[in-house]
């Protein structure tokens, strides 16, 4: 017998981007804005709610209070610091979600948040007790400092993806402000989703604010679908 092949499909949503819809439309997870580094109250709300007319498994993602920034500033911040930004933020989701007979089953934290936790123990380990003293399962890089004590504390790490990003050797992403960080060839985003999935990834992410997130989101698909792996979200596994 054939063992089925399935990946999920994540994207950053709830940020304020039109396509937001268009995009829920194509994934399987939705890792929902809190409200700090981007969005707003309605925004998250329309958000979750077209979640739940399509079905899709909804995440939170926590990030840096730094609208200017988008969140995509690094910090320097201790592990209670991050504890008690993720608890807050995922907290607020939370309610938000129940009040509309909705819950959120993952955490993904966002931007340089993200990226500090994959190297920093500290800022890793503040990730961690916060996963952990909400009982949900986290997403970061494979290979990182994150995942590492994911498994330490017996918090569910879910490797993830990046179609259109590119890597460094150690498995680390190119840093945004680099001119080739993002790839546009749709032969080398299919190569890489290859890989990714080779690898081991459970998700591939699409960056919600992108203008190529849709077509990003398509191409996915249509690898998928041409190698008989089936999209749907790691929460189903």
């Amino acid at each position: 017998m054939i063992k089925e092949r399935h990946i999920d499909l994540n994207a950053d949503l709830g940020e304020g981007f039109r396509w937001d819809d268009a995009l829920l439309d194509r994934v399987s997870s939705a890792s929902v804005c809190c409200g700090a580094h981007a969005g707003d109250r309605a925004t998250i709300e329309a958000t979750l709610r077209a979640a739940v007319e399509r079905r899709v498994v909804v995440g939170a993602h926590p990030g840096y209070a730094d609208r200017a920034g988008f969140g995509r500033r690094e910090r320097s911040i201790d592990r209670e610091a991050v504890f008690d930004l993720i608890v807050d933020q995922v907290d607020g989701l939370i309610g938000i979600a129940k009040s509309m007979n909705q819950n959120i089953k993952y955490i993904k934290p966002h931007g340089a948040l993200y990226n500090q936790a994959q190297r920093d123990r500290e800022i890793a380990r503040g990730v961690i007790d916060a996963a952990f003293e909400r009982s949900l399962p986290v997403l970061g890089l494979m290979g990182g400092v994150l995942a590492d004590l994911a498994v330490d504390r017996g918090v569910r790490f879910v490797a993830e993806g990046f179609p259109e990003r590119r890597y460094r050797a150690d498995g680390s992403l190119v840093p945004r402000d680099h001119g080739d960080a993002i790839l546009s060839d749709p032969q080398e985003i299919e190569e890489q989703i290859h890989a990714l999935i080779e690898r081991g990834v459970e998700t591939l992410c699409i960056h919600g604010d992108a203008a190529h997130a849709v077509a990003v989101a398509d191409l996915v698909r249509s690898v998928c679908s041409r190698s008989r792996i089936q999209v749907r979200s790691f929460i189903d596994t």
